[in-house]
């Protein structure tokens, strides 16, 4: 079994608020759950209103099936006018590793 997570350290864009910071961020996070079924939330930089820090995650028998997914989920982030995708952190691990 492979297990892969992706950490997107990203800065919003015109947000002055933590009500504007939300109306970047779920749409973000449900966009991606639509597109990929699979598990995404905001993980750090909750009380800061330009910055987030999203954590997705996923479980495959296949690796690449597993990177490929978790680049396409980099790319549609990374894609979003409204926002500006700071850093990406990719780990893939398998589970005989623990």
């Amino acid at each position: 079994m492979w297990i892969g997570w992706n950490e997107f350290d990203i800065l919003l864009g015109d947000v002055h608020s933590l009500k504007g910071k939300r109306s970047v961020v779920r749409p973000l996070i449900a966009d991606i759950r639509k597109h990929f079924q699979i598990s995404v939330a905001e993980v750090e930089n909750v009380s800061l209103h330009r910055r987030v820090l999203l954590g997705v995650s996923t479980v495959s028998g296949d690796r690449f099936y597993l990177e490929e997914t978790l680049n396409k989920v980099e790319d549609l982030v990374a894609r979003r006018p409204e926002i500006e995708l700071l850093a990406s952190k990719l780990r893939i691990v398998q589970s005989t590793d623990f």
